[in-house]
């Protein structure tokens, strides 16, 4: 599909629609049939302005679900399954910053995005590029910058075992790179391999605490506490809020459920609002659609909260929106389009039964108190906002393919540059700040420890559900010597860090964090030139 720009203009578009390298497997949208058929030539920087401007909007989907949505819904899940005091614990107060349900949350956008790659040997080379870009991106420039912007001490233990478990995720990749496939038994490799880092961490937080002889007790000077978050919590309702507290009414007045609604579905807190810079407003403007769309399809469950977050006429209406996204996006809605007997079609059929349901929870139910079941409404609000993520990644991947055709680039850069960035600047924003509030060593750690989820979760599930009984393996074929020289480079950023951290007696200073940014500066130019033909390196 990439010799599309070397045939005339006005062949573009028979070109795409004829060729079947140019199909874009599931989305909504086919961008490639959008910039080369429905604008005209002259027209192309427009069209790819508006695809990169629609890439940005979708990571702030990502974001957005992720944080508001996706991972509240997994800490009330993991609180209703009584893991709050052991897996979760340890994912809370541990050096990891989550290996177990926080991880999964904190790296949901990345390993949806691996899977769709995946899902399609024509865009494998994005997975791989977005997951070991992001490895290099975490580990040199989001550890550099923790390094000058507040230099410490990390935690000796605690760092040698997430770097080797790192190393030994990246050497298993890097091999299956090399033999060009990757099997059953390999990728229930890369899962099994996370299972034993979760119990290799459990295990040496649980001995290093019995040394102490004191339980679960506060964390010690190698295991910061959790800092607490700066952001203002959100008000329940608009009432009298704007007042403070001697204005509200002495005796509590029971709202209608429309009013209940209408605060339930607001994104804003006007408060708050009026006391943000432009900046925030302007940012918090784009994000108001996609927040009010998910308050209309994704129930939250809050179990600090004293009534749950439990809204009556808000999560009546999610028991039928969010099963009717679930069967519209899943397949890109090739499911919920499909008609029984050729006849009802199962959107409609969702629709009554979910409308049924959600009439019947409304009747027996009251606005002030939850019922015993609302922690039902924890898991259909993370399967929900599964299906956006997995939607969102699905266009993103998509669009990222449609702009290397564009600009002839291989998925590989792609990857490493756009993909990757978009994925880690949540986490690379969220590292400094910790760090600036004196937390360097938690987030530190979490440069090592979040990106082995990604990789071994990434890889393994995204690969495992490709396979089918008849063949139980996945091709991957490198698409660019570019592969090689980002394994190379990952490689080598984690042998500097194993060799340097240790040699400095783990004191992490401003010269240690020059050195980080200045590899990847370097290695983004030996990239850019081997994409560019201006190096060339022979393949294996």
């Amino acid at each position: 599909c990439w010799k599309v720009r070397e045939h005339n203009s006005s062949e573009w578009c028979h070109f795409i629609r004829t060729n079947p390298d140019c199909r874009l497997d599931g989305g909504f949208l086919d961008y490639l049939d959008g910039v080369f058929c429905v604008f005209p030539p002259r027209l192309l920087p427009l069209a790819v302005t508006l695809y990169a401007l629609w890439l940005l909007y979708l990571f702030i989907i990502l974001g957005v679900t992720a944080e508001k949505f996706f991972c509240p819904n997994l800490s009330a899940i993991s609180t209703n399954l009584k893991l709050s005091h052991n897996v979760a614990v340890f994912s809370l107060t541990s050096p990891l910053h989550g290996v177990t349900f926080l991880a999964f949350g904190n790296g949901a956008p990345d390993v949806f995005s691996a899977v769709v790659a995946f899902s399609d040997p024509r865009t494998a080379g994005l997975a791989i590029g977005a997951i070991f870009g992001a490895g290099v991106f975490v580990t040199t420039v989001v550890a550099g910058g923790i390094a000058l912007v507040k230099p410490f001490t990390a935690a000796s233990r605690p760092f040698l075992r997430d770097l080797i478990f790192y190393m030994v995720a990246v050497f298993l990749t890097f091999l299956v790179l090399y033999l060009g496939r990757i099997r059953l038994g390999e990728a229930l490799g890369y899962l099994g391999l996370y299972v034993f880092y979760v119990l290799t961490v459990v295990l040496c937080t649980w001995i290093h605490r019995r040394q102490r002889g004191d339980g679960l007790a506060p964390p010690g000077a190698w295991e910061p506490e959790m800092p607490t978050d700066v952001e203002e919590p959100e008000p329940s309702g608009t009432n009298s809020g704007d007042y403070g507290e001697e204005y509200r009414p002495l005796l509590p007045s029971r709202e209608s459920s429309l009013r209940i609604l209408a605060s339930a579905l607001s994104p804003l807190d006007h408060r708050k609002w009026r006391r943000k810079p432009w900046y925030w407003r302007l940012f918090k403007a784009f994000r108001v659609p996609v927040e009010l769309v998910l308050l209309l399809t994704v129930p939250v469950v809050d179990p600090d909260k004293d009534d749950l977050n439990w809204k009556r006429p808000l999560n009546c209406l999610h028991i039928l929106t969010s099963p009717l996204l679930c069967v519209l996006t899943l397949k890109s809605g090739a499911y919920g389009l499909y008609q029984i007997h050729g006849i009802f079609p199962v959107w409609a059929l969702v629709t009554l039964v979910a409308s049924a349901l959600a009439l019947i929870i409304f009747i027996t139910t009251s606005n002030e108190e939850p019922p015993k079941y609302h922690c039902v409404f924890a898991f259909l609000g993370f399967l929900a906002s599964a299906m956006w993520i997995n939607a969102a990644a699905t266009e993103l991947v998509n669009i990222l393919r449609t702009l290397g055709i564009i600009f002839q680039l291989s998925n590989t850069v792609l990857g490493l540059t756009l993909l990757a960035w978009g994925n880690s600047i949540g986490d690379t924003f969220s590292d400094l700040t910790m760090a600036r509030q004196g937390y360097p060593r938690m987030a530190f750690s979490a440069c090592f420890g979040g990106i082995i989820f990604n990789i071994l979760v990434g890889v393994g599930l995204g690969c495992l559900l490709q396979m089918t009984s008849s063949q139980p393996l996945v091709k991957l074929e490198p698409d660019s010597p570019l592969v090689w020289v980002l394994a190379g480079a990952l490689g080598l950023s984690l042998v500097f860090s194993l060799v340097t951290v240790p040699a400095q007696c783990f004191q992490l200073g401003q010269p240690y964090g020059v050195c980080l940014i200045a590899s990847y500066l370097l290695f983004l130019c030996v990239a850019l030139l081997t994409e560019f033909r201006v190096i060339h390196f022979s393949t294996p």
